[in-house]
């Protein structure tokens, strides 16, 4: 088995289809045809089910594509480490966001790392928390900036970076508008605008309901923030949201803090437990970030989360898996305050 084949299986795994593979890896269609049916021989069995239309994975494909993808970063992270130790990062970082975390200006954060390394390859993908976790598990992401909803994978590790408290988001003209603070059992039967389900805050409100054993539907799903704040500014549902995505509005609509023993927001930069120069690096510079100012969304008399590995739950982050990154070469420079 060559690293060569692992390339294409993956190719053509990823866009079910043989000639849009070929095009992608540059090759002739015979010659990813003939790679991928020499890798099956030497497994002996199938990879794909292959149709006129489209291939599919088989069980044994899909089982050595979690393989491939991890095989694949590691021989990656093998070359930048050897460019390292010679002071060039280099390679590809793949960072992945769930949108308004409100703690980190990602555009900000990754402009500043490309200025500082002109080398490293930046791509980003946004998604829920849950599924950049699962992609970071399975070798797809170096970087997960997310919101902690959970114990970290088996060899992933997960960088606190700050808390913030969830809140409750509606209409100046909705009944709940005149509480300043109200229970989850006021909020029963009151339509939802909320998050698809992977996203930080959808687990973390599911999850809460479901502890003092109260329904929590979801009759408005969304998955971008400016579009949960339009249909709570339409009046259309209430929203329970983190605060920095509650104060993108703090002058149109209603905040009100939530009562009882409720999760926090914390988030987090997760990483694998040997990441690459460049998620070191990227790990190091979110650890010299200026600290985040406290959300203006934050009803009165709430005190702000404190930002840190001590406010991070133990059940939820493993303290004694988070360490300091260090970058390759001399430490970055702490980076200036980004307006705004």
């Amino acid at each position: 088995m060559e690293l060569r084949q692992l390339e294409h299986f993956v190719a053509v795994a990823q866009e079910s289809h043989f000639t849009r593979a070929a095009e992608l890896l540059q090759i002739s269609q015979s010659g990813l045809s003939a790679s991928i049916r020499a890798l099956e021989t030497e497994l002996g069995t199938p990879l794909f089910v292959r149709s006129t239309r489209r291939v599919e994975l088989t069980e044994a494909g899909r089982v050595l594509l979690a393989e491939s993808h991890r095989t694949l970063a590691s021989v990656a992270a093998a070359h930048d480490a050897v460019a390292a130790v010679r002071g060039v990062l280099r390679g590809t970082l793949s960072v992945g966001g769930e949108q308004c975390l409100g703690v980190v200006d990602v555009p900000a954060q990754l402009a500043r790392f490309r200025s500082r390394h002109p080398g490293v390859e930046v791509r980003l993908r946004f998604g829920g928390s849950s599924r950049l976790i699962d992609l970071l598990a399975a070798g797809r992401l170096d970087v997960a900036l997310v919101a902690v909803t959970g114990p970290a994978p088996r060899g992933v590790v997960m960088t606190p970076l700050a808390a913030e408290p969830l809140v409750v988001l509606c209409h100046p003209d909705h009944e709940l508008a005149s509480s300043e603070e109200v229970g989850l059992a006021a909020l029963e039967g009151f339509t939802f605008v909320g998050f698809q389900p992977d996203w930080g805050a959808r687990v973390l409100t599911d999850r809460a309901f479901a502890a003092v054993g109260l329904p929590h539907r979801v009759e408005l799903e969304v998955n971008d923030v400016h579009t949960l704040l339009d249909l709570v500014g339409h009046n259309l549902g209430i929203a329970i949201v983190p605060a920095p995505i509650a104060a993108k509005k703090r002058h149109k609509l209603h905040v009100a803090a939530l009562r009882g023993d409720l999760p926090g927001w914390h988030v987090a930069a997760a990483a694998s437990e040997n990441p690459s120069p460049a998620a070191r690096a990227l790990l190091a510079q979110l650890s010299h970030r200026p600290e985040a100012r406290p959300s203006e969304a934050r009803p009165s008399g709430d005190r702000p989360a404190e930002a840190g590995p001590a406010e991070v739950r133990p059940a939820e982050v493993r303290p004694s898996g988070i360490r300091p990154a260090t970058p390759p070469g001399p430490a970055p420079r702490p980076p200036q305050p980004v307006p705004g």
